[in-house]
Formats: structure tokens, C-alpha cells, sequence
């Protein structure tokens, strides 16, 4: 199979595809993901639910489902990129195809983005480029733009700036605050974050430059 996403990636048609999903928090994002595997939408499987945060309530409920969890302390490392190189090390013992940054709070180091190019996955809840960062939702009722959403991409060294995947748009209404705007855009998120990771899964992803495109 032909595309740059690497044929090692796809050596075998057979063979069942590995997630690793990162987060933070809650990973609501991650639980989506999980979802449509159970259901056979994707063929894959979530091999390890990882987190910078040892309380992460996604790592309680990755448990729950019988999942292989684990935590690196950031602050056993001397640098952000020994800590990524220990992450790396986790991915590689595993055969990872697909790295799902759910939530996951922290800045991904180039040696990072680098080792696992096209191969990781991030949600945003606007739609990029506009409004990367944080706090987007507010951003873009402070704006008074008309319409925001999510936008699932490919994760460079640029933060909330690698290829787009897909993106949903969502009306901003004009009583909306930052949590009925954020609570109607993760709604979104729950729906083409899987559907980004089945088109991965079953090739149709093909990355030229910045773009993205649907085979």
C-alpha cells in the first residue's frame, strides 16, 4: 500500500492495528475511541492509556475497561525531552501505529513529533488555523465569530498546526458562555475524532505538504 504514512504501518492487512491514547484528564475523547472499537467500527485496539498525570480520572476509567495504563512523572526527568524520549520508548515496546492525544495537557517535544511523524493524532476544539491554544471556546465568543467547531489533525512540532483531518462546525449562538459553546463542540469532537482514527486504519489517509487527502 502506497502513502506516507510509512508501509511498514501497513506490512500486513491481518494485522490488527495498536492505539496508544494520551491524556490527562477525564479523556472523554479516549472513551469515544474505545467505544468505536467495541462496536467494530475501527479495527484496532487501544494497547496502553498513558498520562502525565498520575490521578487522571481517564486512567481510572482505562482500568476499568481492562486497559493497560501507565504514568511517567515529569518531574523524575531532567528535561521535557528525556521525558518524551522515556514516552518513546513505552510506544516502541508496544508497535504502535497510531499515538490519540485525548486531553493530553503537555507539549509534545520535536524529538517527539519527529519519531512518530503522521502517526499522532490530536482533537482541537476550534477550527484551525484559527484560534490554536487554549481557551479557544471563550476566544471565539470574545470574537463574535459566527461558527467554531473541532478539527482532528496530524500533530507537528508546530503546536495546533499539522495537517488537518477532519473538522465539524458548530453555530455560535449569541447567549452562548464558554461551557454550553465547549459542551456543544465536544458532542462534535466524540464523532469525528473515530472517524479520523477508521480512515487511518484503513489506509485512506494520504499526507502531501500540509494537506490531508481523503482516499
Amino acid at each position: 500500500m502506497k502513502n506516507n504514512m510509512s508501509e511498514e504501518f501497513f506490512r500486513s492487512p491481518k494485522k490488527r492495528g495498536k492505539i496508544a491514547a494520551f491524556l490527562s484528564g477525564r479523556g472523554s475523547n479516549f472513551k469515544a475511541i474505545h467505544d468505536a472499537i467495541q462496536t467494530g467500527a475501527i479495527d484496532a485496539e487501544i494497547v496502553l492509556v498513558f498520562s502525565n498525570k498520575e490521578e487522571a480520572l481517564g486512567l481510572k476509567i482505562a482500568q476499568e475497561q481492562n486497559l493497560e495504563t501507565l504514568f511517567l512523572d515529569p518531574k523524575n526527568y531532567e528535561s521535557h525531552e528525556d521525558y518524551d524520549k522515556a514516552i518513546i520508548r513505552e510506544i516502541r515496546k508496544r508497535d504502535v501505529d497510531l499515538i490519540c492525544l485525548a486531553g493530553y495537557m503537555k507539549i509534545l517535544t520535536p524529538v517527539f513529533c519527529n519519531e512518530f511523524k503522521n502517526r499522532i493524532m490530536n482533537i482541537h476544539p476550534a477550527l484551525l488555523p484559527s484560534f490554536p491554544g487554549l481557551h479557544v471556546q471563550k476566544k471565539a465568543i470574545d470574537w463574535g465569530v459566527r461558527y467554531s467547531g473541532a478539527t482532528v489533525h496530524f500533530v507537528t512540532a508546530d503546536v495546533d498546526m499539522g495537517p488537518i483531518i477532519l473538522q465539524t462546525v458548530v453555530p455560535v449562538l449569541q447567549d452562548d458562555t464558554e461551557e454550553t459553546l465547549s459542551e456543544r463542540i465536544l458532542k462534535e469532537e466524540h464523532k469525528i475524532y473515530p472517524e479520523s482514527v477508521k480512515l487511518f486504519f484503513e489506509g485512506k489517509l494520504e499526507v502531501r505538504k500540509k494537506r490531508v487527502f481523503i482516499r
